[in-house]
């Protein structure tokens, strides 16, 4: 099986010390270690421009060298990004690339000349075709994708073959869902079960592409950087880099793509609103925080060049534009008033520096920066990012069916599939916590539990996804269940949970 896995590192601008200390330890030092200790394992790497700011200024230049030292040996692909972690689709072209080039500037400091990147991975794997222009200017080859990003709609991939964007010449591979899922949330710890969960992939002879954080591996799971060991060890796993994918499929097929996040879902392209964390239509925080933006940024770019205020102004709006900001506004379900303020807070403070935008201009701004925090106060004491939540929640059941496993199974005669389900959940429960593997464990539980207390929305189908797809609940329960009946059951149960479910663990409650 050819697996080729992209680890996305990035911490926000500003992190605090100790935080950059903990995971240096737990992920980034141990994961460079594993690598080159393992020298069949290949990886691709995204460091942010904002993360290697903060390594080197801590001291880390060390851990770097240790990543470098990978690529030198052809273990390690480094690819580019957006420095400061921005939705580069709702920036205007400009400033898309400057984040770009600006980010390559950072990968130069800490690598040299041993960063030379073919490929561009995307903060939240944001895609909009029109970034495809873009992304040729600043010299890259290819883009890694979410598979949404394909037509869509899920698992329509072929993964034998490899992609070119329609109307340009940048190539493209795509993020698989279910695959991904399942490393980013651990609920699998050793490559045997992993196997398993790919097994209709290495039957195949088609090649497997993820893609998640990098800090799942020992920072958000401890210890779970040896599961990433464990693959490079494992004569059926031959990993590559993403690079590698285009010369071993040659076969290539154009595709027009379409908008989409990492965490979007098929509905969410229907209803247009792909990028709803960062931009929500129906989200007053949002409107403000976009016009306040756009009212600073054009206030810098109409700054004459040899203003002596211009770069140090210009560098601030850079780390001001990172997406964190309106990501804690979306109350979908993240909230947080401090990032929402200091967002805000950085881009005013820019615009009042800003010699020639005029008294009128920064009022605007003043007024803009209240408003925003008027209304996350409000908000947040008045209950309603509870009730949007609820809101969001029952604005998507209008649009989608919502069917309880228990009532499409149990409550309707089908007895014997309910029961086997309920049972094998329990079991798997009870194996993964006697093998210490308690995010399986967990995963279990909580399933079993919502779908005997009719709190699913096609809970039993997402974990069944995890460990391997209908594929893997048809052989376990092939001895208790009529083959036709459970496969004819799954597929209902299949297509609404393909139309709701995004590529990432954590789903928005919308």
């Amino acid at each position: 099986m050819t697996w080729a896995n992209l680890l996305h590192f990035y911490q926000p601008y500003g992190q605090k010390r100790g935080i950059i200390d903990a995971i240096t330890a737990q992920c980034y030092r141990p994961v460079a270690q594993g690598i080159l200790a393992n020298p069949q394992g290949r990886l691709t790497i995204n460091f942010t421009g904002a993360l290697i700011d903060q390594l080197i200024d801590y001291g880390y230049q060390d851990v770097l060298d240790l990543y470098a030292e990978g690529v030198r040996r052809g273990q390690v692909e480094l690819v580019g990004s957006a420095k400061f972690h921005t939705i580069l689709p709702l920036l205007s072209a400009a400033e898309a690339r400057r984040q770009i080039e600006i980010n390559d500037t950072a990968n130069r400091r800490a690598f040299g000349d041993l960063y030379a990147p073919k490929g561009i991975f995307l903060p939240e794997m944001a895609w909009d075709p029109k970034l495809a222009r873009v992304i040729e200017s600043c010299g890259f080859e290819w883009v890694l994708l979410d598979e949404l990003a394909y037509d869509g709609q899920p698992a329509h991939v072929d993964y034998t073959k490899t992609y070119k964007v329609a109307g340009s010449s940048l190539r493209a591979l795509f993020r698989e869902h279910r695959l991904s899922a399942t490393l980013m949330s651990a609920a699998v710890r050793d490559v045997t079960r992993l196997k398993e969960a790919a097994k209709a992939d290495i039957a195949s002879g088609r090649y497997v592409v993820t893609g998640m954080d990098g800090e799942t591996f020992g920072h958000h799971r401890i210890g779970y950087e040896q599961m990433l060991f464990d693959m490079f060890r494992d004569p059926a796993i031959r990993t590559v880099r993403m690079s590698d994918i285009f010369r071993l499929y040659p076969e290539r097929e154009e595709v027009p793509t379409v908008a989409c996040t990492w965490a979007s879902s098929e509905y969410d392209i229907e209803h247009g609103i792909q990028f709803i964390s960062w931009n929500d239509p129906d989200n007053q925080i949002h409107r403000l925080q976009w016009r306040l933006l756009r009212l600073t940024t054009e206030a810098v770019a109409a700054m004459a060049p040899d203003d002596p205020a211009y770069a140090g102004l210009r560098n601030e709006l850079d780390s001001a534009l990172a997406s964190d900001q309106m990501f804690w506004a979306a109350g979908r379900p993240w909230w947080m008033i401090e990032h929402i303020e200091r967002g805000a807070f950085m881009l005013l403070s820019i615009l009042e520096r800003v010699p020639s935008a005029g008294v009128e201009v920064q009022a605007r701004g003043a007024q803009l920066y209240n408003e925003i925090m008027v209304t996350a106060w409000d908000w947040q004491r008045s209950g309603k990012i509870d009730e949007l939540t609820g809101e969001v929640t029952r604005q998507r059941e209008q649009h989608t069916a919502r069917i309880a496993f228990k009532e499409l199974t149990d409550e309707a005669g089908d007895t014997g599939t309910w029961r086997a389900f309920m049972d094998l959940m329990r079991r798997e429960e009870h194996s993964a916590a006697g093998r210490g593997d308690y995010e399986a464990a967990i995963l279990w539980r909580d399933g079993w539990y919502k779908l005997e207390h009719k709190l699913d929305i096609y809970d039993a189908l997402y974990i069944v996804d995890l460990f391997g797809g209908p594929v893997y609940i048809l052989d376990k329960l092939a001895a208790s269940v009529p083959k036709e009946e459970l496969e004819a059951t799954l597929a209902k149960y299949q297509v609404k949970f393909d139309h709701i479910r995004g590529g990432q663990v954590e789903q928005r409650s919308n």
